[in-house]
């Protein structure tokens, strides 16, 4: 079995594969020459991340494929469906990255709570003439114990954002498109284990009443998850982070949004013209932005890696 690592594989993945015999190319193939590559190489089995598109032509254009593997959750890259009616695995590690991008989540909620992201602009540039005004201007500062967390989406992500949440201190809130009830498990270096009960609503005006902060961890999605309707139904001073795709939220409105003072801040790992993000967004300093960096943790690739070596691994096994 030929696998074509095409946005890369992290070492612990290259090593699993090749202790199992599977040969790894661990190339990056452009776009327009990838089913050439594929086809000259004989490649079983493409994983991309969210860099490489795996369309029908693609699919149709590669007669020896038989694998498709994302690293990742989001499988939007990938024509799913028509990739397994043509009798095609489709894999993915929706659990591998959880922690790493919840734990993005509330490096953007700190920094936006103590003003950090404009703090580390100026104080390079005024720090040493303003400092005392550069203080003064940042001393109206949040704790997060206390405040409530609303947290859209119930996922792996999700999940991971509420337990750090409640681990904070901070009241819960989750929506969702149906009422969903789970279960978390919080454990502890003493080895304790606290269990809470969550239940979602489907009710933005229940959802939105008195949150502080919202992050946004579902699957692309049609429409706006977030727009002026949603807006004008939040509290005033509240903070908004996206982790999960570019066109979840309304970015204009966002804006819009800020400069009037009803939304404090907001942070963005993602984009609706991502890789080219809206200038305005860039510059506004009520903003804390990263480049889509979610799942970019040594920790994160290693489990990616590891999770589809090993179901390439049982799916080989189980094929030959």
């Amino acid at each position: 079995m030929i696998v074509l690592a095409n946005d890369g594989i992290s070492k612990a993945g290259e090593n699993k594969l090749k202790e199992n015999g599977i040969e790894l190319l661990d190339a990056r193939v452009s776009q327009e020459h990838l089913s050439g590559f594929i086809n000259e190489n004989k490649v079983d089995v493409l994983l991309v991340r969210s860099a490489t598109k795996v369309r029908q032509n693609l699919i149709d254009a590669c007669p020896s494929l038989k694998i498709i593997g994302r690293g990742g959750v989001g499988m939007d890259n990938i024509d799913v469906e028509y990739a397994i009616e043509k009798g095609l695995y489709v894999i993915n590690t929706p659990n591998a990255s959880s922690r790493s991008v919840a734990e993005l989540v509330f490096a953007h909620f700190f920094s936006l709570a103590r003003f950090l992201h404009e703090s580390n602009r100026m104080m390079p540039l005024e720090g040493d003439t303003q400092f005392n005004a550069l203080k003064k201007s940042y001393s109206n500062a949040s704790e997060l114990e206390g405040k409530t967390l609303g947290v859209i989406g119930f996922g792996g992500i999700g999940q991971e954002v509420v337990k750090m949440g409640i681990s904070l201190g901070m009241k819960v809130k989750v929506l969702t498109r149906k009422p969903r009830t789970e279960t978390l498990s919080l454990s502890f270096f003493d080895g304790q284990t606290l269990k809470f009960e969550i239940t979602s609503t489907t009710d933005y005006s229940v959802f939105l009443k008195d949150t502080d902060f919202i992050s946004i961890n579902t699957p692309k999605t049609e429409g706006y998850v977030l727009d002026t309707p949603q807006f004008e139904m939040m509290k005033d001073g509240v903070y908004i982070v996206n982790t999960a795709r570019g066109g979840v939220i309304n970015e204009v409105t966002l804006l819009d949004f800020i400069e009037s003072g009803r939304i404090a801040g907001a942070a963005l790992d993602v984009f609706e013209n991502e890789p080219t993000p809206e200038l305005p967004l860039l510059m506004n300093p009520n903003l804390s932005l990263t480049p889509h960096l979610g799942g970019n943790t040594l920790d994160a690739q290693e489990k990616i890696g590891t999770e589809l070596a090993q179901q390439i691994i049982a799916i080989k096994n189980s094929i030959v």
